[in-house]
C-alpha cells in the first residue's frame, strides 16, 4: 500500500506503449462498488476469490502493464501467474512513507485500524518473504521522483531483454 503502483505502473506503460491495468479498479469497476464494500458483505476471502479470477483474466492478455493489491501475493495461485506470466516488479517503501502517502484513506480497509504503523509492520512481516521471493526486481520508491523510478524501471526491462 502506498508504493505507488498504480501511478508508477500508468506511468510506465504509458511511456512503453502497453496498456495499464489496476486489478482493484477493475474489480470494482466490474462489481459496480468499491473494495471496502466487497469486504463488507464478501469479507477478505471473497474479495481474494475475485482477485485470483481477475489476476488470471489480464495475466493472460499482451502487452500490458499490471499493478495489484498488495496483498494478492498471499494466495500461491496469483504468485504463480504472475511470475510464470510476467515479469514482477517490487515497488518498495518504508512505513513512515507508506504512512505519509495513504494517511488515514478510508478506502483501505486493511487500515483501519487504532494502530496504522503496527498493521503495516505485521503486513510486511508476513508479505515480504513473498514479495521478494516473486519479484524480479526491487525498486525503492521512497523519496523518488516518479520519472525517476519509471526510467530505471524501463532501464532494468531492457537490460534483461523484457521490451
Amino acid at each position: 500500500m502506498g508504493s505507488g503502483k498504480s501511478t508508477v505502473g500508468r506511468a510506465l506503460a504509458n511511456k512503453i506503449g502497453f496498456t495499464f491495468y489496476d486489478s482493484d479498479r477493475e474489480i470494482e469497476s466490474r462489481c459496480g462498488v468499491d473494495i471496502p464494500t466487497i469486504f463488507e458483505y464478501e469479507g477478505e476471502d471473497g474479495f481474494r476469490e475475485r482477485e485470483e479470477r481477475i489476476i488470471d483474466e489480464l495475466t493472460a492478455l499482451p502487452d500490458i502493464v499490471l499493478a495489484t493489491g498488495g496483498g494478492s501475493i498471499l494466495r500461491e495461485s496469483n504468485r504463480e501467474l504472475l511470475r510464470g506470466r510476467g515479469y514482477v516488479v517490487l515497488l518498495s517503501v518504508d512505513i513512515n512513507e507508506q504512512i505519509r502517502r495513504i494517511g488515514n484513506d478510508a478506502r483501505r480497509p486493511l487500515m483501519q485500524t487504532e494502530d496504522p504503523h503496527a498493521t503495516l509492520r505485521n503486513l510486511m512481516e508476513k508479505r515480504a518473504p513473498l514479495y521478494q521471493e516473486l519479484a524480479h526486481v526491487e525498486i525503492s520508491t521512497d523519496a523518488r521522483r516518479m520519472h525517476h523510478v519509471v526510467a530505471r524501471i524501463q532501464r532494468h526491462l531492457k537490460k534483461h531483454n523484457v521490451l
